[in-house]
């Protein structure tokens, strides 16, 4: 007889969903985390009141009804909007491109006067094909938003250059010939009320969980307590790295706890000027409306992942798009295990998408026991 019904490897939101969906049909869960805390990148440190993102900024959006309507029955959320501010030399625009990022950058006021910058601004590209990631930008764009919104962002976050980067990584760049800052077009947004950490714990309520457990030291142990398996984990990692290293993007994080009540007056800044190391900032009292007299920035920094750095983003060219279709087919045939998340499907998923994949997966592995 078995321990458990589910070995649960990661208490990130795939893992707690998946927990959770199994506790509520009667299931026996262990949920196991190498790190000391529960909730994966969504963790939040409370410093004084201040819900601080440790891992990045995270904004929950969705227009699948049935996670919204599945996360807001366990917490309710505040009725915070994503609408970020770019600063590009001591210049400040707004995101995503539209009206008033127009009238920023070329003094346009309708709708019919942006039009028609940006299209004969792309019209450099005319009858070509983008061979690389600045010329699929220009194509989209033009020259303007590129060269002061994209290029030096975008360079920072991969580590090269943009003539060096596959133009399918920028598929479409989002135009609005509008007055709307509103990052997100999902029907529902916005953050916990008191933080992630609640989110995260009313999905592993009733749920047990071992902190500070690595599954590849003692996993032949953590193996035999359940006849099922839920890897949430790195799935090269998983196969011992067989057929190679998957490639990442990882972040480093720079917080700081500052003695003014206001740093920036928006929660996230992108930094477009390759002459600031950094990518963005944020400051978290914003993302709910906090009154404190002090304040905690993060900023962000990418980096080349290796070997024990937190892997973030995919590198999805061809080389590591076919390694994670080969990784893929091994863990389709991997008896008695379940992968599932970003980091076992070597993909980039919103929080919402996580979700709705473990929902997803957890009807299918509970519909075919």
């Amino acid at each position: 007889m078995h321990q458990y019904d589910y070995l649960i490897v990661g208490a990130g939101l795939f893992g707690a969903t998946f927990a959770c969906l199994a506790r509520r049909d009667g299931k026996r869960c262990l949920v196991i985390d190498r790190r000391p805390h529960a909730g994966g990148n969504v963790y939040c440190e409370d410093v004084d009141g201040i819900h601080v993102h440790k891992y990045g900024a995270h904004i929950f959006h969705t227009s699948d009804r049935k996670v919204w309507q599945f996360a807001s029955s366990l917490v309710e959320f505040n009725r915070y909007t994503n609408s970020p501010i770019a600063r590009y030399g001591d210049k400040l625009y707004n995101l995503p491109f539209n009206m008033n990022t127009f009238y920023q950058l070329w003094g346009v006021t309708t709708p019919a006067e942006a039009a028609a910058k940006i299209e004969s601004q792309r019209g450099e590209m005319a009858g070509r094909e983008p061979r690389n990631l600045e010329e699929q930008a220009v194509a989209l764009v033009g020259r303007d938003i590129y060269e002061k919104l994209v290029k030096g962002y975008t360079e920072k976050q991969w580590g090269r250059k943009c003539s060096e980067l596959p133009a399918f990584i920028i598929r479409r760049l989002p135009v609005r010939l509008t007055f709307d800052n509103n990052y997100f077009s999902d029907a529902w947004q916005g953050i916990p009320i008191g933080g992630y950490n609640r989110l995260v714990g009313r999905l592993l309520e009733g749920v047990e969980v071992r902190l500070g457990t690595d599954f590849f030291g003692d996993r032949a142990q953590l193996e035999a307590l359940a006849p099922v398996t839920v890897f949430t984990g790195p799935v090269d990692r998983y196969f011992d790295y067989a057929l190679g290293t998957l490639e990442w993007r990882t972040v480093r994080f720079e917080h700081r706890r500052l003695p003014v009540a206001d740093y920036q007056g928006n929660a996230v800044v992108n930094y477009t000027d390759a002459s600031v190391p950094y990518t963005r900032v944020i400051e978290h009292k914003h993302f709910e409306f906090g009154r404190q007299p002090f304040t905690v920035i993060s900023r962000e920094y990418s980096a080349e992942w290796k070997p024990g750095d937190e892997p973030f983003y995919t590198v999805n060219d061809e080389r590591n798009n076919r390694l994670a279709a080969r990784y893929a087919e091994l863990a389709a045939r991997e008896p008695g295990v379940v992968f599932g998340g970003r980091l076992a499907e070597y993909r980039y998923y919103d929080m919402d998408r996580v979700m709705a994949r473990a929902m997803d997966t957890y009807a299918r592995v509970a519909g075919g026991a």
